[in-house]
């Protein structure tokens, strides 16, 4: 549960500054897509979460389509190589 606190916070923190979104509508069920992710701010918020925690994200990984999705990778990694 921990680790999804602090990932959430992380996309929430990202958005807010890169796009402008409250953290409020960013919630687990959301649509990136209906936020305004694009495949480029997806990227760049995975380099964001690359050096916060020192992870590496692999060259093969499926897009998430949610924010929960998003959330779910990143505390996946974080366990991995964590």
């Amino acid at each position: 549960m921990v680790f999804i606190m602090k990932s959430l916070t992380v996309i929430r923190e990202f958005l807010d500054s890169r796009l402008g979104i409250g953290p409020e509508k960013v919630l687990p069920e959301a649509l990136l897509a209906d936020l305004g992710v694009d495949s480029l701010t997806l990227v760049e918020l995975m380099f964001e979460f690359e050096d916060r925690f020192n992870v590496t994200l692999g060259k093969d990984f499926a897009g998430p389509t949610t924010v929960g999705d998003l959330a779910s990778l990143m505390d996946r990694l974080r366990g991995e190589q964590g």
